[in-house]
């Protein structure tokens, strides 16, 4: 199921009793989780009935309880997983929690509702997610058409009217970048005036210029160990405006995605992406990679308030850690 089929389904009325968010491109999955809580919860009083739990110190007992308790002056909760197979020392229990609940939520005034940036389609946890359920694809646009069309549908949400050439240069100069082409679009609205039509202008005057330095340029410096490209990217990025917390999901990604080939997962893409990322994961041991991964986390939690560093100091010293 895509985003916008989920959408119509809501709209008209259909919730289903579970939903696995899976894909690479956060904004899809944050729309959708939020679609979701709003069918879902509407205006009752979310603080009894939205359980949100992390993958990462959350076990199959925990789920369980969540997805039976019962909703507070309202027909339905919100069980919220992110994650599951992410973080040291997971408890494969939970897995094995979602793929027996699943199945029995048809009839529950539980909705589940997991996010995941990866995960293994083969799992008995992601094939529990069929009809009733679903699996909403969350991935990035894949070609010149795709982000095209991304970039139409996001105007529209934004309620925009947008000239010929919007679409285009958006995509020249942004590249397959959901964020921050909605804060690309966002900004060229500023520059047109309320009830303007964002012309090519408006996106060349308060547009970035991160296509020239896309983020795989620096995953792929960081994963071939060339410390200095690294730095030099990143501070490019940092420059033309791309903001600190999607480079730091890109990397988060791009981690999980070595360490999965690590652990004898397929790669993704077409074949030379495949021996590219393989190259990379021969670099780093399992260990290594967890570890990569731990300073990735606590690099979040700092660009969140939790440390003294700003972030482009506390980004740079991650970029130096990563690609040692």
């Amino acid at each position: 199921m895509t985003p916008e089929a989920l959408q119509r389904e809501l709209r008209e009325g259909r919730l289903r009793p579970a939903y696995l968010l899976l894909g690479e491109d956060a904004v899809s999955r944050d729309d959708a989780l939020a679609a979701l809580r709003e069918a879902a919860l509407g205006e009752g009083p979310a603080d009894f009935n939205h359980d949100r739990l992390e993958g990462e110190g959350t076990t199959g007992p925990r789920l369980q309880d969540a997805l039976h308790t019962l909703p507070a002056m309202a027909t339905r909760r919100l069980v919220e997983l992110r994650e599951p197979e992410g973080g040291r020392g997971r408890d494969r229990g939970l897995c094995d929690a979602i793929a027996d609940a699943v199945p029995s939520l048809a009839d529950s005034p539980s909705v589940l509702v997991v996010l995941a940036g990866s995960a293994d389609r083969r799992s008995r946890w992601v094939r529990a997610f069929r009809d009733p359920a679903a699996v909403v694809e969350c991935a990035p646009p894949k070609n010149a058409r795709e982000l095209a069309a991304f970039i139409r549908a996001e105007a529209e949400r934004q309620g925009l009217g947008v000239g010929a050439g919007v679409a285009q240069i958006l995509a020249e100069r942004v590249g397959p970048q959901p964020l921050l082409i909605r804060q690309e679009l966002a900004k060229a609205a500023l520059l047109a005036g309320e009830g303007r039509k964002v012309t090519r202008e408006h996106v060349a005057a308060g547009g970035s210029t991160t296509a020239e330095d896309p983020i795989w340029d620096l995953t792929d410096a960081i994963g071939e160990g060339r410390r200095p490209d690294a730095l030099a990217v990143l501070a490019r990025l940092l420059r033309a405006g791309a903001p600190p917390p999607v480079v730091l999901a890109s990397l988060a990604t791009h981690f999980r995605k070595l360490l999965r080939i690590a652990y004898g997962g397929d790669a993704p893409g077409p074949p030379f992406v495949q021996r590219k990322l393989g190259a990379q994961a021969r670099r780093y041991t399992p260990v290594r990679l967890r570890a990569c991964l731990d300073a990735i986390h606590e690099t979040d939690t700092a660009l969140k308030g939790a440390g003294a560093l700003r972030p482009e100091l506390a980004l740079e010293r991650l970029v130096l850690g990563l690609s040692g």
